[in-house]
């Protein structure tokens, strides 16, 4: 890990989220090193998770794949950090309470009941993210 990224350390009270459309289980790790479902699809270097129960939607939401969209509870293995992709950049601090790390993340429990955004929202964030890829612009940055 790159010794000049500042690690987030105090997040042992916050329930932490993982979105996906992944088929996985209580006890089962999720990492990097799969394609992102971001961007040109590179393989991804992070693991990202989030303390909202939003930005998690948004995640299962936007992910690409077949399966159902599943929100799970995580545990990082290792140490994890703000996201710069949505803290600073875009918003001042981390409002969004985004995180990511290189380490993978135990899956303790998921959230089976929970309302998605309303269709034309999540319409115009996909269609701002198929815009973006047009133009060449990274989404995710590693």
């Amino acid at each position: 890990m790159d010794k000049s990224i500042k690690t987030t350390n105090d997040l042992s009270s916050e329930k932490l989220y993982h979105g996906t459309k992944a088929n996985l289980k209580q006890g089962d790790l999720i990492g990097p090193g799969y394609n992102s479902n971001y961007g040109q699809r590179n393989k991804a270097k992070y693991i990202y998770l989030t303390a909202t129960l939003d930005a998690a939607i948004w995640g299962a939401e936007l992910a690409l794949g077949e399966g159902p969209e599943r929100i799970f509870i995580v545990e990082p293995t290792g140490p994890i950090e703000d996201d710069p992709n949505l803290t600073d950049k875009k918003f001042s601090g981390n409002p969004t309470k985004s995180y990511r790390s290189l380490y993978p993340f135990k899956i303790i429990g998921e959230v089976t009941e929970w309302q998605g955004h309303a269709p034309g929202q999540l319409k115009a964030m996909k269609d701002n993210l198929e815009r973006l890829k047009q133009l060449g612009i990274e989404a995710i940055e590693d």
